[in-house]
């Protein structure tokens, strides 16, 4: 079958553009009104990533992850190519004592054409003090946080160049006594061919599309005391439950691209390059580059580093807070680390790092192994 890679690029291009130019919207007196829902999403634990090497290539991933099971996150379209089962555990040391750790496992099926895979993701911290107004000191009771994702994924491998796959989540909520659930979905595609002799991918993930994060439970418990008539005295407490509002999960589309500008039996520099769109942010792009020596023995060594830019809120959005922190805040999103890996054809062991920075929040560092057999 034959495929037209130049249409297809195209084709990408002028999508990433004509969503791009979906993000605002002209009234009538001919003014541009943004339409982003700035900081509406809840559960941005599910934007954390999964494993090291996606972390260091500033989620350019999408495109080229064929090879491990973080496929099962960033695009289930990809998980299909594997051609083996395969584990990845990765464990990422946040900002302010919070912890974020994903796993992912996946089986190929029917001759290397399907794929089912499951995976997990928590995020959270434990044992904090409760402070009050009436107690600045503490309460001497601790509270703690687990918000955790699980999800089932689907692929199918449709032609030697192109796969689909489908991922269902189901999102859990713990903060403190309160507690809330929602479910999403996440639907991937992958198109892998050759252009000039070099490889070249192409992918299209929308990913966290669902529910409502809505909660419930004994924290939203209280005891409230009425004062049916002025100057009458005030009742007992009587038992209530605060009504909370369900916030949309971080729904986010996402166009990445890759190819390999050097590629040979003993090395290959793959250029990468992103667009994606989130539901409660501005417009991203992201970029990165990877440099594999594939054969050394058995031995794999890469070296990655990416970057990723949002763009502002556009001028009607409020932003006369002030700030000292343009600087530092223009360095979020940059990242890099390595991979060190073993491998036969019964056999594969990998391991990765990955540095991120978050600007004023400082650099963050994670961890990945990753097992094939």
């Amino acid at each position: 079958m034959h495929y037209n890679v130049r249409g297809l690029l195209i084709s990408a291009f002028v999508l990433a553009g004509a969503t791009g130019g979906a993000l605002t919207a002209q009234t009538a007196s001919g003014t541009d009104q943004n339409n982003t829902q700035y900081g509406t999403s809840s559960a941005e634990f599910l934007l954390l990533g999964a494993g090291a090497r996606g972390v260091s290539l500033g989620g350019t991933i999408a495109a080229v992850a064929t090879s491990d099971a973080s496929a099962l996150y960033y695009n289930p379209g990809a998980a299909s190519m594997m051609g083996r089962p395969g584990l990845l555990i990765g464990t990422y040391d946040y900002v302010g004592g919070t912890h974020y750790s994903w796993g992912g496992l996946n089986f190929p099926f029917g001759g290397g054409y399907n794929s089912i895979g499951i995976q997990i993701g928590s995020f959270g911290f434990s044992d904090q003090p409760v402070y009050t107004v009436d107690q600045p000191d503490g309460t001497g009771t601790t509270y703690s946080v687990t918000e955790t994702f699980v999800g089932a994924t689907f692929a199918r491998n449709f032609s030697d160049r192109f796969s689909t796959g489908l991922t269902l989540k189901g999102i859990a909520d713990q903060l403190g006594a309160a507690k809330g659930t929602a479910f999403a979905v996440d639907f991937g595609t992958h198109y892998h061919a050759k252009l000039k002799g070099h490889p070249i991918n192409m992918a299209f993930v929308l990913s966290n599309l669902g529910s409502n994060l809505t909660y419930s439970g004994d924290g939203l418990a209280v005891n409230v005391i009425r004062d049916t008539t002025p100057g009458a005295p005030l009742e007992d407490p009587q038992p209530g439950q605060l009504d909370t509002k369900g916030f949309q999960v971080p729904t986010n589309f996402q166009i990445a691209l890759s190819y390999d500008v050097v590629y040979s039996k003993t090395m290959a520099l793959t250029a990468l390059g992103g667009f994606n769109q989130p539901r409660s942010n501005g417009a991203g792009f992201s970029f990165g580059v990877e440099w594999n020596l594939p054969h050394l023995g058995n031995t794999k060594f890469g070296l990655r580093a990416g970057g990723s830019y949002t763009s502002a809120p556009a001028n009607n959005i409020s932003t006369t807070l002030p700030t000292q922190a343009t600087g530092a805040e223009s360095a979020q999103g940059w990242a890099g680390g390595g991979g060190l890996g073993y491998f036969n054809d019964k056999f594969r062991l990998a391991f990765d790092y990955a540095y991120r920075s978050l600007g004023i929040l400082g650099g963050t560092n994670y961890f990945s192994v990753t097992l094939g057999w």
